[in-house]
């Protein structure tokens, strides 16, 4: 491959699958902004990247050999697509690296947060076996409202089936064969938002999608319904998502994700109330997945390198 690439955002751990596929290519384990990133990036005809470093209009003007971008993940909103379009940069995207790697995270969190599996763990180790506070709650017979169900909903659906759930879903495009298999039940949002004792957030970071849960979508919400995010941080309105907590409204907030991700303090108030579960936007990060999306972005350059339009180049690229 006498063509240079550069890998950003590449675990140490996935630095021998890289290598193995491209010996001279260049690693770089954190994310990189503004003048370092063109510096790592200089030279290279391609690049593959993850969601944190931003490919700016004013960082692709800089790259002037850059001709294949492929980011490991569903979402490019990281990426400027006008300006790569422009500029005849190829862009690439890993349409699943794993739906069912995060819908099982969803339920990870559902489930240790209502068998309270943290504090038993503590307890016991501690000395104390003792159930007492403890009570849990079961999944048979809640009604799950899934709020998008392509990939990731979709398994979402299938595994809440499998517990006994009644399921509500909320999508543009409705699937017939959830409905068919597994039960599940298309309404508008507000009546999702009426009925559902668990809320799951499966949607990309649109405009139309900023904020759908705000103050009114809090308020038309049963008390003491379940909130899981596993999707993207902007879809909360993170203030009300305090207040609700605080008034019982929503009665935990199971959060993968977070709507200023980078920014501590401004979340310090929300990760600190007692029934806001936080993990740091693992539902992704599995063996599994990690080796998915690097093999779909090796595709991906191998397609191009050949000639050829990449199988997974994002729509807004693709040529008709």
């Amino acid at each position: 491959m006498a063509k240079e690439i550069v890998f950003l955002e590449a675990d140490k751990e996935d630095e021998k699958l890289i290598k193995k596929e491209f010996p001279n290519a260049k690693i770089f384990p954190g994310v990189l902004e503004g003048d370092a990133l063109v510096q790592a990036c200089e030279g290279a005809e391609m690049v593959s990247c993850f969601i944190y470093t931003n490919f700016t209009k004013e960082v692709l003007e800089k790259l002037p050999n850059l001709k294949i971008l492929c980011t490991r993940s569903v979402g490019y909103n990281h990426i400027d697509v006008p300006t790569c379009k422009k500029k005849k940069i190829t862009v690439c995207h890993v349409p699943d690296y794993g739906s069912h790697i995060i819908a099982e995270h969803v339920f990870a969190l559902i489930l240790s947060t209502f068998r309270h599996i943290p504090e038993a763990d503590d307890r016991v180790e501690v000395g104390l076996f003792d159930y007492h506070g403890l009570r849990g709650m079961s999944l048979k017979d809640k009604t799950m409202g899934i709020v998008g169900t392509g990939k990731i909903g979709s398994f979402v659906a299938r595994i809440a089936n499998g517990f006994g759930m009644k399921i509500l879903a909320v999508d543009r495009h409705e699937n017939p064969d959830l409905a068919r298999q597994y039960g599940v039940r298309y309404v508008q949002l507000n009546d999702l938002l009426k009925k559902s004792d668990i809320i799951s957030l499966h949607l990309p970071a649109l405009k139309e999608t900023h904020h759908i849960l705000d103050k009114k979508a809090f308020s038309i919400m049963k008390d003491g319904v379940v909130l899981v995010n596993t999707a993207r941080g902007e879809l909360i309105y993170s203030d009300p998502l305090l207040d609700a907590l605080k008034t019982g409204k929503v009665k935990y907030a199971l959060l993968d994700v977070m709507e200023h991700e980078k920014n501590f303090e401004e979340n310090k108030e929300l990760i600190g109330h007692p029934n806001a579960i936080t993990t740091p936007h693992i539902a992704f990060y599995a063996e599994e997945s990690m080796r998915n999306m690097y093999e779909d972005c090796f595709q991906s350059v191998e397609e191009w390198e050949r000639g050829e339009e990449p199988e997974h180049i994002i729509k807004p690229l693709r040529s008709k």
